[in-house]
């Protein structure tokens, strides 16, 4: 089995001080948080979305939409921002999507978005931070 490595690391210890308990059980061990449990649901001034673990930016505030699933929601991300990978867990194949700079995982992409693009980045809100313009 091969260990992916990502431009920016952090031991275990440090991600356990950096991020609040339930950050760590979403970003680092693979959870999902409560659906409508994060304020950035709710966010709708213009800025952009970036990762909690390493503060790259992720989503601009123009792709967000209102997906009515109880997590943000975006149609793509910034170029370059995310990766994904094959979720095989809760008996269902889903693919998962992670912070291309530091591993973090942010949640799940689906094909049922809206156009442009027909995607839905549905991400953990807690995963994220807000950077307003």
């Amino acid at each position: 089995m091969t260990v992916e490595t990502f431009p920016f690391t952090r031991t275990d210890e440090e991600w356990r001080r950096l991020l609040t308990d339930e950050q760590y059980r979403i970003m680092r061990g693979h959870g999902t948080e409560a659906p409508g449990s994060c304020a950035l649901l709710y966010e709708k001034r213009r800025g952009v979305f970036h990762c909690a673990g390493c503060d790259a930016p992720l989503f601009a505030s123009h792709d967000k939409f209102e997906s009515g699933t109880g997590w943000p929601s975006f149609n793509e991300p910034e170029p370059g921002a995310v990766e994904t990978t094959v979720d095989r867990s809760h008996f269902m194949v889903r693919t998962e999507v992670h912070c291309a700079n530091c591993g973090s995982h942010l949640g799940h992409v689906f094909d049922d978005g809206p156009p442009p693009t027909g995607l839905r980045y549905c991400i953990n809100g807690v995963a994220l931070v807000f950077h307003p313009e």
